[in-house]
C-alpha cells in the first residue's frame, strides 16, 4: 500500500505543476501596453564602471581573437598537405599485429601461398611473352633472308614489313609527337576552341 500512495504521489507531482501557471505581473509586461514612460531603477555607479569594464575586456579579447583567426587561415593545399602528414605520422600508425604462434604460422602460409600463386602467374605471363617475341623474332629474320617476289633483292618483304604505312591514317604520326615531351603537363590541359 505504501508504494502505491509513492507512486501517485509521484504521478500527480509530474501532472499538476508546482510553479503557478499565470506569471506575475512586472513592469516589464505592463510597458508594452503603457502609454506613460517608466523610470529606470537607480544606478550604482560602481557596479557601472565594473559592468562597462568588462564589457571593454570582453571587446578586447574579442577583437585578439579574430584577429588571431585571421593570422591563421591558410592556404587550403597547406591544409591538405598538414592532414596528409598527420595521417602519416609514426604516432598515427597502428602498432603491429600481435598474434599467437598457430594464428601467426596460419597468417605466414597463406601469406606466402599467395606470394608462390604471384610469382607463378608473373612467371607465365613472362614465358607467354618471351615466346611470343621469340616467334616475331624469328619470322622477321625468314623475311630478312627470304628473296623478294619477282626480281626483287633479298629483304625487301623485311623493309616493306617493317614500314609503318597507314599505320598512323594517310600521311600521319604517331600521337605521341604531336606535342614536344615535356617532364610537366600543360597548363591547359585541352584547348576546347580549337577549330581546322
Amino acid at each position: 500500500m505504501a508504494s502505491l500512495s509513492l507512486n501517485l504521489r509521484g504521478l500527480a507531482s509530474r501532472l499538476i505543476p508546482s510553479r503557478p501557471l499565470l506569471q506575475p505581473i512586472t513592469s516589464k509586461c505592463i510597458a508594452a501596453f503603457s502609454t506613460t514612460p517608466t523610470l529606470p531603477a537607480p544606478v550604482d555607479p560602481k557596479a557601472a564602471a565594473a559592468k562597462a569594464k568588462l564589457k571593454a575586456s570582453k571587446a578586447a579579447a574579442k577583437a585578439k581573437k579574430s584577429k588571431r583567426k585571421g593570422a591563421e587561415e591558410k592556404d587550403p593545399k597547406i591544409i591538405q598537405m598538414m592532414r596528409h602528414f598527420a595521417a602519416h605520422n609514426p604516432k598515427n600508425i597502428p602498432p603491429p599485429l600481435r598474434m599467437a604462434r598457430n594464428r601467426y604460422l596460419r597468417h605466414w602460409t597463406i601469406h606466402r601461398g599467395w606470394l608462390m600463386f604471384r610469382r607463378k602467374q608473373r612467371e607465365e605471363r613472362e614465358r607467354t611473352l618471351m615466346r611470343q617475341y621469340q616467334s616475331m623474332s624469328a619470322a622477321c629474320e625468314e623475311l630478312r633472308l627470304t628473296n623478294g617476289p619477282g626480281t626483287r633483292d633479298t629483304g625487301y618483304l623485311y623493309r616493306v614489313a617493317m614500314e609503318k604505312k597507314g599505320v598512323y591514317g594517310h600521311k600521319g604520326i604517331p600521337i605521341e609527337y604531336a606535342r614536344a615531351q615535356t617532364d610537366t603537363p600543360a597548363k591547359i590541359a585541352w584547348n576546347h576552341e580549337w577549330k581546322r
